[in-house]
């Protein structure tokens, strides 16, 4: 059974949640398309738990109906009752234990897509084959979702890696399955260039930001020094034709973000900004939580980018990651975009260091 006050809090919320439904269906607030907007996000966001306690209060009817049974002057109907009561209670604490977790203080960022970055670390040319691999990775995961994979810009290596990859990925949840990714990866494998079959230890860096709208990020355009140069790369009957490349240096922080990859001017700005826009998002967060709580980041492991997560050892297809102490031998199936159950138990020690307190 829940305490009262949590019932009480609960009653609220379906008031609220039955509040928005009305206004929703209002046609002034149908109008205004920013009103609307805010008020669905909020509806949405309440929608399961408002369902979930809706049967959990239709359940804890059902047990006190079968306790009454408990008095039946039937032998029979006692028993049964007495049987479908403990699995009832079996459900109750079920659907108790989903209300608390998804009452636990939303992260404001779940919903959104991911702004994706792979750096190789050391290794030289087998850390930057990693990087893709790691890539292709969040690729097919992505793909497994429904979700769309754009590359906003990257740097290969002669060898068919990358030294640098960014990515937007969009789709529903895509921030809220992908956060607990960032950090430095670690690989152990034989690479194709070893005679002596020794195995070598490389790293890459991942660092996954929401993608900032324009609410969340206010930028003068006085704060931006924006300059273009010409392309570098591959050849191309189109490079160092135009001075289509675009540098933007945001002047309050010192971030610079540059992008080459389209042929033209103001798609590569309009990249360069979505990647800017997340950078100072993340960075206004990550000072936000310095200065106020460490506890979101102390949900798995502390956040920091240069901790090492995860390994991914070849010779034993084994991946482990350090922060749960999660070790899986499908190093293959994951590679190939089956996170689901490395994202579930990240998600899972979450969830348990939240409710842990």
């Amino acid at each position: 059974m829940m305490g009262q006050g949590l019932m009480a809090r609960l009653q609220e919320i379906e008031t609220r949640f039955q509040d928005l439904e009305r206004r929703l269906a209002d046609p002034e607030v149908m109008t205004d398309q920013n009103r609307y907007r805010e008020l669905a996000r909020e509806h949405a966001s309440q929608a399961e738990l408002v369902a979930t306690f809706g049967r959990l209060k239709r359940l804890e009817g059902q047990i006190e109906g079968n306790r009454e049974l408990l008095a039946d002057s039937d032998p029979e109907m006692r028993q049964l009752a007495a049987d479908e009561l403990e699995s009832l209670k079996a459900e109750q604490e079920k659907l108790t234990g989903k209300i608390q977790v998804l009452l636990l203080p939303r992260d404001p960022n779940d919903d959104k897509n991911v702004i994706l970055e792979i750096r190789a670390g050391t290794g030289g040319q087998e850390a930057g084959l990693f990087a893709a691999d790691l890539f292709r990775m969040y690729v097919r995961f992505a793909e497994s979702k429904g979700w769309e994979v754009e590359v906003l810009s990257r740097h290969e290596t002669d060898s068919g890696g990358f030294k640098e990859i960014i990515a937007l990925i969009e789709g529903k949840g895509a921030y809220s399955k992908l956060k607990h990714e960032s950090g430095v990866h670690r690989v152990q494998r034989v690479p194709a260039t070893e005679s002596q079959g020794r195995i070598h230890t490389s790293a890459a860096s991942v660092a996954v930001m929401a993608e900032a709208e324009e609410v969340d990020v206010e930028i003068d355009p006085n704060d931006l020094r924006i300059d273009t140069y010409r392309s570098s790369g591959a050849g191309g009957q189109h490079v160092n034709v135009t001075d289509s490349a675009i540098r933007i240096t945001h002047l309050p922080t010192g971030l610079v973000v540059s992008c080459q990859d389209e042929r033209s001017q103001h798609k590569n700005k309009a990249k360069a900004m979505k990647v800017l826009m997340a950078r100072l998002l993340d960075k206004a967060q990550a000072d936000q939580e310095a200065e106020i709580s460490q506890a979101r980041k102390a949900m798995v492991g502390s956040g920091d980018r240069s901790e090492r997560i995860r390994t991914y050892n070849f010779p034993q297809g084994r991946l482990t990651d350090h922060r749960i102490g999660l070790t899986l031998y499908r190093l293959e199936e994951i590679l190939g975009g089956d996170m689901e159950e490395l994202i579930s138990q990240l998600n899972a020690a979450a969830q348990a260091k939240a409710l842990a307190g």
